[in-house]
């Protein structure tokens, strides 16, 4: 598996990608930071979409029942082996880590 940097370009174009192919994939959503520790705030439900607003410079992570808005990213990194995707982190201005994790993988085939 391999963890790459998505530039801030492409945050925008890719989760629209990611949100196109998705179909019925769970995920959990880990949050975790200094003063935080580790904090599951979702497990294993439907994910909606993931979308990333430039003018507001916010990540929206939308799930069956949460929206989980993650403000001022600084990186975005996700896991890949070949054309799988199986997890997003999200690190805020705040370095906290968000951590979107999918329970099967994504067949995501290069743009």
């Amino acid at each position: 598996m391999t963890l790459r940097q998505v530039a801030k370009a492409q945050w925008q174009s890719y989760f629209d990608r990611v949100s196109t192919e998705l179909g019925a994939k769970l995920v959990e959503i880990e949050v975790t930071g200094v003063g935080l520790g580790d904090q599951v705030e979702a497990e294993w439900i439907p994910l909606v979409g993931l979308s990333y607003d430039p003018a507001n410079d916010l990540v929206a992570v939308i799930a069956e029942g949460v929206r989980h808005l993650i403000r001022h990213p600084k990186q975005i990194h996700v896991e890949h082996d070949t054309e799988w995707l199986r997890s997003v982190e999200v690190i805020d201005a705040q370095g906290v880590h968000h951590f979107v994790l999918l329970r099967d993988p994504l067949s995501l085939p290069a743009p």
